[in-house]
């Protein structure tokens, strides 16, 4: 199959990204690399009106070698842009067309609204929106994008001048930061967000956040709480954690702040701005989460790129997290017949159990990804699948799923068969306790599921399932004999037991 290999680049106040991709017909990318180098185009930019020449060297260092990473891959279309810090300098002209020459194609200075509409793009390819009202956000170094939009649809972009190197630089003199200077630094931001949305309040429980002060955000909050999934996009944070991080942040000083754990030392004088500004934000529209996209505008140019080749038609149905999960268990070749009679043999057995048992909706779908994606591990070998399983999914680009979530359907996947939850599993003694109960109570559902499909030739449903006291009695049925599909229920009831606390039965007829 025929790929294409494309590049991106934004040029911002803060730092110059690199992304490449190699895209098939199909319009599905992946990232090949992902380059950044912090330039700070925006150092004194607030004060001299011009961007330094220290600053110019480091941008002309940078692009000339992204220009050797993409001539090394042989790119064959390279979007390429500049945004605040160019926009406004005096002597950005100038530094655009050197820039422009090394790379040897055109940087294209865009305006904070064509910013916005690249965040957004983003966003919509990273995240499922349904009919709520969503705000996504885009923090540079130099301002800061805004997007309002209904579910999928877009209403307004903006673009505002609250970038956090520019906030830095304007409000923050003395380390540790004065009390006095933060005040006045928080008060600006409230008075800009209220010229900006001057007409009708806009509310907005959800906020979807892109950049560096966003992902560094996510990293702090993630490292709180001792967490350790495998990437921080999607990873939700709630108002409280940025309070709270915000809070811990003022107490510090520059030296304390770069040793954080998650906090990339190189952007710890500028950290308390950024998150501040979330903080702002999210008090502006009443929005009590955020999440994370780690991908943001330099993704935003190469969806956009693909489009315009033709190779995503602009009617392209939005994806859903079943799609997501279906398209990467067939990359691993799955036996999509017992993995789907699996999934509704689960979901069977969980609707008959969710009132009683308080079962969520959100567990729901997390349970039927597991069932879909559990025997995904046979990709590598049949020898510890579960295990190979887990490991797959985790790392896995699931759509519309959060960390914990790809986390969780993980674990219920590798308990499917052997070992049961053990407090001495590295993996799931780092749960919550919350979670670890999900994944107990979804696994044993899954594990018995995968045992009554014990010949992989979908012969039994789920007809009914009562409790009497501690016992749980489900009513079978087939379309032939199912002595064998029985023997593997009893084979692997045993977490289900455990998780629920009964005894299980089986009966036909």
């Amino acid at each position: 199959m025929k790929k294409t290999r494309l590049a991106a680049i934004d040029i911002g106040t803060n730092s110059i990204r690199c992304i490449v991709v190699e895209v098939d017909q199909q319009g599905r990318f992946t990232v090949l690399d992902d380059e950044k180098a912090t330039v700070r185009l925006g150092e004194n930019l607030g004060r001299s009106g011009a961007i330094s020449p220290a600053a110019c060297g480091r941008a002309v260092e940078a692009i000339s070698r992204m220009r050797m990473l993409i001539d090394g891959f042989k790119v064959s279309e390279v979007e390429a842009i500049a945004t605040s810090a160019i926009r406004n300098a005096s002597n950005g002209r100038d530094l655009v067309e050197e820039l422009s020459r090394l790379l040897g194609r055109e940087i294209k200075v865009i305006s904070g609204q064509e910013e916005a509409e690249l965040a957004a793009i983003s966003a919509l390819h990273n995240f499922e929106m349904s009919g709520k009202r969503y705000v996504m956000i885009d923090i540079g170094g130099g301002s800061v994008e805004l997007v309002t939009a209904l579910g999928s649809h877009i209403e307004e972009c903006f673009s505002v001048d609250l970038g956090a190197v520019l906030m830095t630089e304007q409000f923050f003199t003395s380390d540790p930061i004065r009390s006095s200077d933060y005040q006045k630094f928080r008060r600006h931001v409230r008075t800009v967000l209220k010229k900006t949305f001057s007409g009708e309040k806009i509310s907005a429980q959800n906020i979807i956040g892109s950049g560096g002060t966003i992902t560094s955000l996510g990293n702090m909050v993630m490292s709180m709480r001792r967490q350790t999934f495998s990437s921080v996009h999607g990873y939700e944070v709630l108002r409280s954690e940025v309070v709270h991080l915000l809070a811990m942040l003022m107490r510090k000083d520059l030296k304390a702040r770069r040793s954080l754990p998650g906090l990339n030392p190189d952007r710890a004088d500028i950290i308390v701005a950024g998150c501040a500004v979330v903080d702002e934000l999210m008090r502006f529209f009443g929005a009590n989460q955020l999440r994370v996209n780690e991908r943001g505008i330099r993704e935003g140019l190469i969806i956009r790129t693909i489009k315009r080749l033709g190779l995503i038609p602009d009617s392209t149905p939005a994806r859903t997290w079943r799609d997501s999960v279906l398209e990467f268990a067939r990359s691993c070749h799955y036996d999509e017949p017992h993995s789907r009679h699996v999934a509704s043999l689960s979901l069977a057995i969980f609707d008959r159990l969710a009132q009683e048992n308080g079962l969520k909706k959100t567990e729901r779908r997390l349970l039927e990804a597991a069932a879909l994606l559990h025997d995904s591990g046979y990709f590598i070998g049949y020898t510890s699948h579960h295990k190979h399983s887990y490991h797959l999914i985790r790392h896995a680009e699931l759509f519309g799923l959060t960390p914990r979530e790809r986390e969780i359907i993980a674990q219920v996947a590798r308990y499917h068969r052997k070992a049961l939850p053990k407090k001495k599993h590295l993996e799931f003694s780092k749960l919550s306790e919350k979670d670890q109960l999900i994944v107990s109570r979804l696994g044993g559902i899954l594990r018995l599921a995968d045992g009554l499909d014990r010949r992989r030739s979908g012969l039994v449903e789920v007809v009914d399932l009562s409790r009497c006291g501690s016992t749980y009695t489900f009513r079978l049925s087939g379309t032939e004999d199912i002595t064998v599909e029985i023997f593997g229920g009893n084979a692997k009831r045993d977490l289900f037991e455990k998780a629920f606390g009964g005894a299980v039965v089986f009966v036909t007829g």
